[in-house]
């Protein structure tokens, strides 16, 4: 007896949704002795679209039963015959699309630049409420596909135009990240402590001139933060504490971490700022951890114009984010950082997701992901976490 070889089908149902669809259909495959491979259902405005993958010895008496039912049922259905050995083995990824309002053209960017290296979408779904501002696409990429070229192509669609793309690997890793750092000026906050120090002294111009050097690479970090911290000498130190309680927030931030705290992630700030700023922004947003450089200041209450113990700078900050890593037990691919300078280039490389956040051009080339069309709270789509999701935790 000669063994008849199981056909591989696709079938889409279309069509306005209604309860029982889905065990209807898929009753008349178990009758069939269908084996299931695949299924998906998407509901948009009340139009429903079905899709199974199965495996059937004899394709036409389930095809039969299936279009009777679909014409019962209001639907259209569309099959096709799969050939052997069609599976070729695709990476995964979630490619999160921000703006404040997304448009025809954002998408049609998007799908454009994952068209022209042959990324296929498998899905396309919204993740914000109460207005189109995040979507995620499920995208496969061919075997030996480039990752970072799809990237730079990305980037540079969103460049054009005002919304973000993060692409990222499908795994387990993506929705469990355990810990986020973060760069507090212009970052965690709207401004830089140190310039408005320098503007209460009147020593603006001189702060600012050697911030330029720096950014010019004629000085290093830490000769840049020495030689202005001693601008800032015989300021009232009052200065610093007013100014470090009446912090402007960047947009999102506090919605980010109050998620953050809620979902039971640890949080932390790495900071080249001052520790007076980063200790009361850690006691008013719940941060878990503090780092940041401590200024010096005389028993009359004034600056001394010194910083006191190792500067935080670059190499610091990773470092830091590896020892906390460490000690909190959580593996560097679970780490978030986040930043917006020169100076957190190495803290974004060394966590499992770099995040850019407002960040100049080469920053964002280097980071695994730039935002620059939303505030902070856009990281949690980055987690896949809906504004659903986000409503539904505040109002528990």
């Amino acid at each position: 007896m000669v063994r008849r070889v199981a056909e591989e089908l696709i079938l889409t149902f279309t069509g306005k949704d209604a309860p029982g669809i889905t065990a209807q259909l898929s009753r008349i495959l178990a009758q069939g002795g269908a084996r299931l491979n695949d299924v998906e259902q998407v509901v948009v405005q009340g139009l429903l679209t079905l899709g199974f993958a199965v495996e059937v010895d004899e394709a036409e008496p389930v095809l039969k039963e299936l279009l009777f039912a679909a014409k019962a049922l209001g639907l259209q259905l569309e099959f096709r015959r799969l050939p052997p050995g069609h599976e070729s083995p695709r990476e995964r990824y979630a490619l999160t699309v921000i703006a404040r309002t997304l448009t025809p053209a954002s998408l049609q960017a998007v799908a454009e630049a994952l068209a022209a290296h042959h990324a296929n979408i498998e899905r396309i779904h919204r993740l914000s409420e109460g207005g189109l501002a995040c979507v995620e696409f499920a995208v496969s990429l061919e075997p030996g596909a480039s990752e970072a070229a799809l990237k730079a192509a990305l980037l540079e669609a969103a460049g054009k135009g005002a919304f973000d793309c993060a692409l990222q690997r499908e795994t387990l890793l993506r929705r469990s990240k355990r810990l986020v750092v973060m760069d507090m000026d212009s970052t965690l906050i709207r401004i830089e402590v140190i310039d408005e120090l320098a503007r209460a002294h009147g020593v603006g111009e001189q702060v600012a001139a050697i911030t330029r050097r720096a950014m010019l690479g004629e000085m290093d970090y830490d000769q840049s933060l020495r030689e202005r911290v001693a601008l800032l000498e015989g300021l009232d130190a009052g200065v610093l504490a007013e100014l470090s309680a009446n912090l402007p927030l960047t947009e999102g931030a506090e919605t980010l971490l109050r998620v953050l705290k809620r979902l039971g992630y640890r949080t932390a700030v790495i900071s080249g700022g001052f520790s007076v700023a980063a200790e009361a922004l850690q006691k008013r947003l719940g941060i878990d951890f503090a780092w940041s450089n401590t200024l010096e200041v005389s028993p009359d209450g004034k600056l001394t114009g010194r910083v006191v113990g190792p500067i935080v700078n670059a190499q610091r900050k990773a470092q830091i984010l590896e020892e906390l890593s460490q000690r909190e037990g959580v593996p560097l691919d679970q780490v978030i950082a986040i930043g917006d300078g020169a100076n957190d280039l190495l803290m974004l490389q060394k966590a499992g997701h770099g995040i850019a956040f407002h960040a100049k051009p080469k920053l964002r080339e280097a980071a695994h992901t730039a935002i620059s069309a939303m505030g902070l709270d856009a990281i949690l789509y980055l987690l896949g976490i809906t504004g659903r999701d986000i409503a539904s935790l505040d109002q528990t």
